[in-house]
């Protein structure tokens, strides 16, 4: 006797895609509130600006700072010192994503937001205090060290919340031009800083500088990181992570929060485009605004001022394209725009370096410039980018820790083991050969990606920027669905 089998069943749609595809209604649409957008973006930059104003600070006074804490060694070898003290503050930075990513997706973007801020002022005044190695030996490195260190853990939770917040308070449409403010506040704080460092170098002498003067700018930070905590709290969470634990709460049982090997393992495939981009979008940025300044004073001989003002000038042109970079990915979709940077390092990494080694002005100027221009397809893009890799629940942590990964191995590491190229090898081009591996790995990665342009956030509802838009998004939707109901 045959026993009939069951006819198998199509597996169910998840519950809001379902409702997204079928149901969507006018309350599951998020109407953004444009002066609390503009709030939030603004106290994001903010945040990004005065980490970039650090790390401004700490390129540009290199050269002094290493005569300060590491005098025993040569020049090469003091510059490397003080870039491995740069760089240790990276390698703490995933220790910070695990710890302030997984807080962020628990209590709140904005809570831990104003932690990473307040931490970070903290850090970098107290890089001003420290004294010198001739007071106190071999103390001052290692306090300078602790100091990097702390800066570290704490931007390990900032970056990553800071595109999480923006992302997820923009409307679909405008996602990518508003998250290109967080790398518009990176230029701006960096110029700041190097704008300081700057003026100060012209107006003191090298005597006064070595002696006192480098410690100005590190004290500003305790000014600007209140002012900064005190906007930040004035926030409310963003719409997304809102709905979220509204959903938590109207579930009986929440779902369990994934574990470290949990969450990389389930996700490893986003993560590793994290990784991927991330790689691309720093190795680029920390060659560009944390080693040029050293490569054209300590190795290529120009004037200090002369490279100060060379790398201002560049950052300065940067700032207006990198929003429009994040405009036109909105247009032409990210990946594209990505793709078009890669390609760049790869075709024209070793033109630019050629022309900065030469050593006359504008065409060291011209070199930089271009590859300036081709970090705004990174600069624009990445701050939305990233969030819409992960959903709404994982997106803090996961971008955290696969961000500061990438960042520690790759970005912060950058300047040093350039430097060290450069020293061992004796090939001024070793910046380029390491751009153009970085646009390869690139590359690749964004071929792996999906279009995430004017689309809702994996999690998410879609997002308007007013009830007009919501209505004839609806209407859209409702034509989508009756022509694909027609019989062909």
């Amino acid at each position: 006797m045959s026993v009939e089998q069951p006819t198998p069943q199509k597996p169910k749609k998840h519950f809001w895609n379902r409702k997204k595809e079928k149901e969507l209604t006018l309350d599951d649409i998020t109407i953004v509130d444009n002066d609390m957008l503009k709030r939030a973006v603004g106290a994001a930059a903010l945040g990004n600006a005065m980490e970039w104003f650090d790390f401004g600070v700490y390129s540009y006074l290199a050269v002094t700072i290493g005569k300060v804490f590491f005098p025993a060694a040569n020049g090469p070898a003091q510059l490397i010192a003080t870039f491995g003290a740069f760089a240790a503050a990276f390698l703490i930075r995933p220790i910070g994503g695990l710890v302030f990513g997984p807080l962020g997706d628990k209590i709140g973007r904005q809570k831990v937001l104003a932690i990473t801020m307040i931490m970070m002022a903290i850090g970098t005044f107290c890089i001003g205090l420290i004294p010198s190695y001739q007071s106190i030996g071999i103390a001052a490195p290692l306090l300078l060290l602790a100091a990097r260190l702390l800066q570290g853990f704490s931007t390990g939770g900032e970056y990553g919340g800071a595109a999480t917040f923006i992302a997820e308070y923009s409307t679909d449409n405008r996602r990518g031009f508003m998250g290109s403010f967080l790398e518009f506040g990176t230029l701006g704080g960096y110029l700041i800083g190097a704008t300081l460092v700057t003026a100060m170098t012209s107006v003191f002498t090298p005597q006064q500088m070595l002696d006192w003067g480098w410690r100005i700018p590190f004290f500003i930070a305790a000014p600007l990181g209140i002012f900064g905590l005190y906007v930040r709290l004035k926030l409310e969470e963003t719409p997304a992570f809102q709905q979220h634990m509204e959903k938590q709460e109207a579930l009986e049982h929440s779902k369990p929060r994934l574990g470290l090997f949990q969450l990389l393992n389930k996700y490893r495939g986003q993560m590793l485009k994290c990784i991927g981009l991330v790689l691309l979008f720093n190795v680029s940025n920390y060659m560009l605004t944390s080693y040029m300044p050293s490569y054209l004073t300590g190795i290529l001989g120009l004037s200090e001022l002369s490279s100060l003002l060379l790398i201002m000038v560049v950052m300065f042109v940067m700032m207006p394209l990198t929003l429009m970079s994040g405009h036109w990915t909105d247009k032409l979709g990210r990946r594209p725009v990505i793709a078009g940077g890669a390609i760049g390092l790869i075709l024209f990494s070793v033109p630019c370096l050629l022309l900065i080694s030469s050593g006359n002005m504008w065409l060291v100027f011209l070199g930089l410039i271009i590859l300036g221009l081709i970090h705004t397809c990174f600069s624009g893009t990445m701050p939305a980018t990233l969030p819409a890799l992960f959903a709404t629940d994982i997106r803090y942590s996961a971008l955290a820790i696969g961000f500061n990964i990438s960042v520690s191995l790759f970005g912060g590491t950058t300047p040093l083991i350039t430097a060290w190229l450069v020293d061992t090898s004796h090939n001024l081009l070793m910046p380029a050969y390491y751009l153009m591996g970085a646009g390869v790995i690139g590359l690749v990665t964004v071929y792996t990606l999906r279009e995430t342009a004017r689309k809702p956030l994996a999690g998410s509802g879609p997002a308007v920027a007013n009830k007009a838009e919501a209505m004839s998004l609806l209407k859209k939707l409702k034509q989508k669905k009756m022509k694909q109901s027609q019989p062909k």
